[in-house]
């Protein structure tokens, strides 16, 4: 018998990540998901258990028990295929200047934004290695090569995960290791680090999934890739 893939998908209760979720589920994939907010996670939970396995737990990535959480809701589903790096913190609402970043802010940020998924990565790469599609995808941002004003602690971070990424890739050659930008969405995120502004002219994450989906159907090589140039499910794939 055909497994089915199992996916681990961390920060899955709203944004970009509930989106995703959603996508996976649709092509048939068992979720591990999780997110800090209970009530936001059983909400997502309650729809994606109308299409799939759905295993939902409750917690902070930063958390050592949390994340050995997940690895083992994974190895009950039958070991996961892919583990999705979601989850993000900002450091602060507005962003903070550097001159001004309150250091445990900033610590919190790269423990989210880069230790959390090493950790996580860390557990799950003895199921990821025996999958026939081993996979690891970081969400990154544009911030981690472009310098804004503002995203310094955040751009930081997920320029460490990029790296991080890129050298797991030449660590583990039978996995895919992906980093990729999925560019400016109208999210919670994206509003908490520019409070006030419209956001009502950026595109849903919604639209980010199938490009995201076709990543994990035509399988390119490991590496950095914006989301918008990827191919979708539908198209031909294409090497960036």
């Amino acid at each position: 018998m055909t497994k089915t893939k199992v996916a681990v998908l961390t920060g899955a209760s709203r944004g970009l990540g509930r989106a995703l979720a959603d996508g996976l589920a649709g092509e048939g994939w068992n979720l591990v998901i999780d997110a800090r907010t209970r009530s936001d996670l059983d909400e997502a939970a309650t729809a994606l258990g109308r299409r799939t396995t759905v295993t939902a737990i409750a917690g902070d990535v930063v958390d050592d028990d949390h994340r050995a959480d997940l690895a083992e809701a994974a190895d009950r589903l039958g070991g996961a295929d892919l583990v999705v790096h979601n989850a993000s913190a900002l450091g602060g609402s507005p962003l903070p200047a550097l001159a001004d970043f309150p250091l445990p802010d900033l610590l919190e940020t790269f423990e989210v934004n880069v230790l959390a998924p090493i950790a996580l990565t860390q557990l799950l790469l003895p199921q990821l290695r025996v999958s026939a599609d081993g996979a690891v995808l970081a969400i990154s941002s544009d911030a981690a090569v472009e310098a804004y004003v503002g995203w310094g602690g955040y751009g930081a971070s997920k320029a460490a995960l990029d790296h991080a990424s890129a050298v797991l890739a030449r660590e583990e050659p039978d996995l895919r290791v992906w980093s990729v930008d999925p560019g400016d969405m109208r999210t919670r995120l994206y509003q908490d680090a520019s409070p006030g502004e419209d956001m009502t002219h950026l595109p849903l994450p919604e639209t980010v999934v199938p490009h995201l989906l076709g990543l994990l159907r035509h399988r390119p090589p490991s590496g950095r890739y914006l989301a918008a140039k990827l191919a979708t499910p539908a198209t031909t794939a294409t090497t960036a």
